[in-house]
């Protein structure tokens, strides 16, 4: 018996020895099986694109469970003699990288103006390879057996040609248009947002009852419910529900606006909800995107009040200009109460969009804007999510998208920001959204387009290229939160370019991982969780363990760290398994290894139920990867393991000296290290290290029992 075994085992001590042995090996690459002959998986490929996490990012808890299940999959492929890509890579994160950027310079007391542009990218770049690849790095830690020759960057000189390519394609075809609209603007980054950029808080405030005198007749008023007063200073009109039996008799109407002295209509239009307040509400076209809708359908003026750094234009009246929006509602609910027209406030809790980088509150604006058509590749989209081309691994999620889809609006593409792709066009210094190059992932990344024939129109990949050897991809990973961001523009993506092949058939979307409390991760609350603390406390198998084994259906994960620590104890478990298992296999055991020879008429009653339970044990194994049923996989290797081979047939063996009980034991643990690699990667490698088999390749390209 090889002497290591004789030792406790030490993660610290074997897993990056480990890792280093798998990368000099090649055996992350797709080639890693050809030396098998008889494979009869030798030409079929199996790929992931690993969703390319921020430069500036680090690794979170979603990312260690997301990676870990990517990982169990392309290790069981790869052990299944697939040719397997996992590829991996980052994103350039427009807005978050320059964020990031600004606040470093910000230390050294200047800003990015002060730069000017060109040396201001170049201070990025700078950032990007001193800092971009950490988070590649940490994933290592955690034994993704990523393909890293095949690494990319969403900013790489072949990806911007192809990002080029994407956008004139759709500019060409009449998709992509310039026009002002009312959209989200972060008066903070100086850039417009998609609806999806946005994040939400509850924030408590007040709801604020104003009467609107009408024209002819000053002692009738509308009263109209707001929380932002101070934006009825760009009102032109105040709308009701045509239902609304309150009013009818006042559609039409002509309103005096408080403080502005201007005339607006009384309208009806059905967006209105008649419950809200007083069923009547003040429209403010500039400042809203819904209030922006019901002036476009009314052919409503509109009046832009307030500056895209948040302060009150000049339109807002000379006593206003220049205040801060707050400043401006305390002015305007003071002129109200001295008109007698402010008939009541009261407490009001509401949800406020922020920017999703800077947590700055979005205003609302009109701004001359990049737009990319949404209709026609949305309902592509859907036809191949309700055809069964993408399915999802959860009917709800398929649910949600189809009613997004179903609902969607014309994406704003363009972005006032330095870093990113720049706009292929004269007359502009745009950027393209961050998401527009990430949604081109599965294919620019594997040589698009310079690997398609050429054809204006379509790709036909060219033989011996990447793009046809591993396009489609057969699994996506991620989570529910980038789900419209980011898996829907890659599937339209992938309909578009790659003629009418969708990226991937399978789409993951992994449970969310929530504190022990329920409540979210975040380090701003407390409840943050680094998981290379954890791989450093328990290594990276243990870590894999707890991920995966609190990962029971689609329901969130409340995280508790309790179940790395049973992780630990379960490797330390097999570790002696293994010591006890090899100590007891005789040469002639070891000469046969894999090709163990049983007399059915020699073997007990205990040797037959071990096989039998290793035999359904293996078959539940390989159903509950394939149907991403992860968590009950490791649960039943787990089970068997612990308890029918440890606790019961070992204590059997032991009283038992025969050469077939000695086989049984032989087999089961070489069974078990295979099943249980995908999910403990270390220390199933380390101890295939000291079982003597002949001719005796890795176990991380070994055959995968079935």
């Amino acid at each position: 018996m090889n002497e290591k075994l004789l030792k406790p085992y030490d993660p610290k001590e074997t897993e990056d020895r480990i890792y280093k042995l798998w990368e000099k090996g090649g055996f992350f690459a797709p080639e890693a099986h050809q030396h098998r002959t008889d494979n009869p998986n030798s030409e079929k490929s199996y790929t992931i694109v690993l969703p390319p996490p921020n430069v500036t990012g680090a690794l979170h808890m979603g990312h260690a469970l997301n990676s870990t299940i990517q990982d169990i999959l392309i290790r069981k492929k790869r052990m299944e003699g697939y040719k397997t890509l996992w590829l991996p890579g980052t994103d350039h994160a427009g807005i978050a990288t320059q964020n990031v950027v600004e606040k470093k310079l910000k230390k050294e007391g200047i800003t990015r103006h002060d730069l000017g542009k060109e040396k201001f990218l170049e201070k990025v770049w700078e950032w990007k390879e001193e800092y971009g690849d950490k988070i590649l790095g940490q994933l290592k830690k955690l034994g993704a057996s990523c393909d890293w020759s095949h690494t990319r960057f969403t900013m790489d000189e072949d990806y911007q040609k192809a990002v080029e390519k994407a956008f004139l394609s759709y500019y060409e075809k009449g998709l992509i248009y310039q026009g002002e609209r009312v959209i989200n603007w972060c008066k903070r980054c100086q850039t417009s947002l998609s609806d999806l950029e946005l994040e939400y808080e509850e924030e408590k405030g007040n709801l604020y009852y104003i009467n609107y005198p009408l024209k002819d007749d000053t002692s009738r008023f509308v009263s109209v419910a707001t929380t932002r007063p101070e934006t009825m200073l760009g009102d032109t009109a105040v709308a009701v529900n045509p239902k609304d039996d309150r009013y009818k008799d006042l559609i039409g109407k002509i309103i005096t606006l408080p403080i502005a002295n201007r005339e607006i209509p009384i309208i009806a239009d059905i967006a209105i909800d008649k419950d809200f307040g007083t069923g009547a509400v003040k429209v403010t076209p500039s400042h809203s995107i819904i209030d922006s809708e019901i002036g476009e359908r009314h052919n409503l003026p509109k009046l832009k009040i307030i500056d895209q750094y948040g302060k009150m234009a000049k339109e807002a009246g000379e006593e206003f200009e220049g205040l801060s929006s707050k400043d401006a509602r305390d002015k305007v609910i003071e002129k109200l109460k001295e008109l007698n027209l402010l008939e009541k406030s009261e407490e009001h809790t509401h949800r406020v969009s922020k920017c999703y980088r800077c947590n700055s509150v979005i205003e609302p604006q009109p701004s001359n804007q990049w737009f990319l058509k949404m209709k026609g590749l949305a309902d592509k989209t859907k036809e191949a999510i309700e055809s069964g081309k993408v399915m999802f691994n959860d009917e709800k999620w398929k649910k949600v998208t189809l009613d997004w889809l179903s609902n969607i609006r014309d994406w704003c593409i363009s972005r006032q920001i330095w870093w990113g792709h720049k706009i292929p066009l004269e007359g502009t210094d745009d950027v393209l959204d961050t998401w527009f190059s990430s949604a081109l992932w599965p294919f620019a990344t594997l040589g698009w387009p310079n690997a398609c024939t050429q054809n204006k129109n379509t790709c036909t990949p060219q033989s011996g290229t990447d793009l046809e050897q591993f396009y489609p991809t057969q699994v996506i990973s991620t989570a529910r939160d980038i789900i419209n961001l980011w898996v829907v523009r890659m599937i339209f993506s992938g309909l578009e370019f790659m003629d009418d092949t969708p990226p991937f058939t399978n789409i993951i979307i992994h449970p969310t991982v929530l504190a022990k409390d329920g409540r979210r991760m975040s380090k701003s609350l407390g409840t943050g969780v680094d998981p290379i603390d954890l791989i450093d406390k328990y290594g990276a198998d243990a870590t894999r363990f707890g991920l995966i084994y609190q990962m029971m259906g689609n329901q969130d994960m409340k995280f508790d760290e309790s179940h790395l620590l049973a992780g630990k104890k379960f490797a330390n478990k097999l570790w002696n398994i293994a010591r006890f298992v090899l100590q007891n296999a005789n040469e002639k055991i070891k000469d046969q290894n894999a090709k163990l020879q049983f007399k059915m008429e020699n073997l007990t009653k205990e040797d037959k139920e071990i096989l039998e339970k290793l035999d359904a044990v293996t078959k539940s194994v390989n159903k509950d990867i394939e149907e991403y049923n992860f968590g009950q996989a490791l649960h039943t290797l787990y089970d068997f393991i612990w308890h029918d081979f440890a606790d019961v047939y070992i204590e059997y063996s032991k009283s038992k000296e025969t050469e077939d009980v000695k086989k049984v034991l032989y087999l089961s643990l070489t069974s078990i290290l295979k099943l249980l690699h995908p999910f403990m990667p270390f220390i199933t490698e380390e101890i295939w290290g000291t079982v003597p088999v002949k001719d005796k390749k890795p176990l991380i390209i070994e055959t995968w029992p079935i």
